[in-house]
C-alpha cells in the first residue's frame, strides 16, 4: 500500500488546530471513506510510513490508534492495523451509503448505453466455470505443457520481447500462421495481410467498426455465434436472422438488395448445428456478396477438427480478391487463456485494421506471440492437432454412443462428424432448455441453452454440449444426469 501522496502541513503542525497525527488521521479517513483502502487491507507498518512521510514513528501511532478507536481500522497482534470490513455508517457520506440515483450520473454514449440493454455479464455475472460439456473449452490435459515450458523459458529473458512492438502482430507468427494456412486451409494469403488479435471476439470487434455504422443491416446465421450478434448490435446494427439448411446458412434465402453491409458466417462447420458447406455453396455464397457488394466474416473457429475427411478449403482462398474477412484464434486449438487469435484482411485494408487495433487496445502480448511462433514453427502445433483430432474423434463417437442410448425419445443429437461440441434437440419443444440448463449446472455440468443462440422469437429449445474437456467417466455421468433433467416431470 503507498501512502505517499498524503500531504501534512509539517511547518504548521497546528494549522486549523489539527497536529500531524490529526492530519495524518483525517487523511487516511477520506481515503478509507472514499474507497481507495480496500477492506481488510494492511496499513503500512508504523516503522515504514514515517519514513515516506517524513514524521515521527510517534505521530503514525497515534493517527492509527485513533482510526481504530473510531472503528475505521482493526488491530491483529503482532500483524498491524487492517481496514475494517463494517465502517461507521455515521460517517460515511450520503451516497457512499446508499449510492447516487442513476439520474445523478453523468450519461454513457449511446454505445455505452446499448451496451447496458443487452450485457453479457447479465447471466454469466461476470465468471465463466469451466465445467465438463462447459461449450468451447479444449482438452486441457492433451496440451503439451512440457514443450511449452521449454519455449518459455527459451524467450523469457529476451530483451526484445520486453518493450513495445508492431501493432499488426509479432512478424514470426505472421509467417508462420501464413504457411499454415495456406497449407491447411487452401488460402494464398501473406503474413502482411494478417492482424494478430487478442481472441476471437477482438476480431469481431474489430470488424464491427470498421465495417458498420449505426443503422446498418448485418446478415446472420440462425442460430449462430452470440459473441458476434453482440459485436454488431454494440454497434448499433440492425441484425437480420438467416435459418440455417442441413449444410449451414440457407444461402436460397439470402436476400438479393443490396442493402446488407456484412454477413457473418462458419461455413466449415455452422455454429453450433454443425452443417458444413459444400464446395459449390460456397462459390455461390461468395458470388452473392460479390453482387450485393456486401462483406463475408468467415469464422473458422475449429476447421481443425474433423474425424472422416479433410475440411473444404476457406473461402476467402477460393477465389482472387473476395470480400471476405477471414478470423481464426488460438482458443480450442491450444488454450483460450491466452488471448490469441487473428484475422486475414484484404491488403488494401491492413493499415486501417491495424490503425484500429492500435487506437482501441494496443498491442497483443509480444512474449505470447513468440511462444506461438516457435510452438509453430518446429512442428509442435501440427503434432497437437493430430493428437487432439483422434482424441475428440473418440469422444464425439462415445457421446453419439451415449445419446443414442440413454437419451432416445427425449433429446435427439444434430450429428455431424465434426467439431468439439454437440448440438441436442429437445423430442418435446414445450421443454425450457434455460430451466434444464441451469438443472445440469446445479449437478456440476457446463452447458448451453440451444435457444440463447437465437435471434428470432421463434426459437427451438435443446443443449449445446462441449465434449472435449470430458473424461469417459464424466460423459457417462454427465449423460446419465441429463436424462432425468430432460424429462417433462422434472
Amino acid at each position: 500500500m503507498d501512502l505517499r501522496d498524503i500531504q501534512l502541513q509539517q511547518s504548521a503542525p497546528e494549522r486549523d488546530g489539527a497536529s500531524l497525527s490529526q492530519q495524518l488521521f483525517f487523511a487516511l479517513r477520506q481515503k478509507i471513506l472514499a474507497r481507495q483502502l480496500s477492506t481488510s487491507s494492511r496499513l503500512p507498518a508504523s516503522r515504514v510510513l514515517p519514513s515516506d512521510l517524513g514524521i515521527s514513528r510517534n505521530t503514525v501511532n497515534s493517527a492509527y490508534e485513533q482510526l481504530r478507536a473510531e472503528g475505521y481500522v482493526t488491530s491483529r497482534e503482532g500483524s498491524g492495523f487492517f481496514i475494517s470490513a463494517q465502517l461507521p455508517k455515521a460517517d460515511l457520506a450520503p451516497e457512499a451509503v446508499s449510492g447516487k440515483r442513476l439520474n445523478q450520473w453523468p450519461e454513457l454514449s449511446e454505445y455505452g448505453s446499448r451496451l447496458q440493454r443487452f450485457s453479457v455479464r447479465n447471466d454469466k455475472k461476470g465468471t465463466m466455470d469451466n465445467l465438463p460439456f462447459t461449450v468451447g473449452l479444449p482438452d486441457f490435459r492433451l496440451f503439451p505443457n512440457k514443450v511449452w515450458q521449454q519455449l518459455v523459458r527459451r524467450h523469457c529473458d529476451r530483451r526484445v520481447l520486453m518493450g513495445y512492438h508492431d501493432y499488426q502482430g509479432y512478424e514470426p507468427l505472421r509467417k508462420a500462421l501464413a504457411a499454415y494456412l495456406n497449407s491447411s486451409r487452401g488460402m494464398n494469403c501473406r503474413s502482411e495481410q494478417i492482424v494478430i488479435t487478442q481472441g476471437a471476439q477482438h476480431g469481431l470487434a474489430l470488424c464491427a467498426q470498421l465495417l458498420l455504422n449505426s443503422g446498418d443491416k448485418v446478415l446472420m446465421e440462425e442460430p449462430g455465434y452470440t459473441g458476434a450478434r453482440n459485436a454488431f448490435s454494440a454497434m448499433g446494427a440492425h441484425i437480420s436472422p438467416i435459418r440455417h439448411s442441413k449444410n449451414g446458412i440457407n444461402i436460397p434465402e439470402l436476400p438479393e438488395t443490396g442493402d446488407y453491409r456484412v454477413l457473418c458466417c462458419t461455413p466449415t462447420h455452422q455454429y453450433p448445428m454443425g452443417g458444413i458447406l459444400s464446395a459449390s455453396e460456397r462459390m455461390e455464397l461468395l458470388q452473392w456478396a460479390e453482387r450485393n457488394q456486401c462483406w463475408i466474416i468467415e469464422d473458422d473457429y475449429d476447421s481443425e477438427f474433423h474425424y472422416y475427411s479433410k475440411p473444404i478449403a476457406a473461402m476467402a482462398g477460393m477465389a482472387e480478391q473476395t470480400p471476405v474477412i477471414y478470423m481464426g484464434s488460438f482458443s480450442k486449438t491450444l488454450l483460450p487463456g491466452l488471448r490469441l487469435g487473428y484475422l486475414v484482411v484484404p491488403e488494401h485494408l491492413v493499415d486501417v485494421f491495424v490503425d484500429a487495433k492500435a487506437y482501441s487496445s494496443g498491442e497483443t502480448p509480444l512474449f505470447t506471440q513468440a511462444v506461438v511462433a516457435d510452438f509453430i514453427e518446429e512442428g509442435y502445433f501440427y503434432r497437437h492437432l493430430r493428437r487432439c483430432r483422434k482424441s475428440y474423434q473418440q469422444k464425439w463417437e462415445h457421446m453419439q454412443q451415449l445419446c443414442t442410448q440413454h437419451l432416445a425419445g427425449l433429446m435427439t443429437p444434430v450429428a455431424q462428424s465434426a467439431g468439439m461440441h454437440i448440438a441436442l434437440t429437445f423430442d418435446d419443444q414445450r421443454m425450457d432448455d434455460a430451466q434444464v440448463s441451469k438443472k445440469f449446472r446445479k449437478q456440476g455440468f457446463g452447458s448451453s441453452p440451444l435457444s440463447s443462440y437465437y435471434y428470432s422469437p421463434l426459437r427451438a429449445q435443446g443443449l449445446v454440449l462441449g465434449f472435449a474437456n470430458t473424461t469417459e467417466e464424466e460423459r457417462e455421468q454427465g449423460i446419465a444426469v441429463l436424462k432425468p433433467c430432460s424429462q417433462p416431470s422434472c
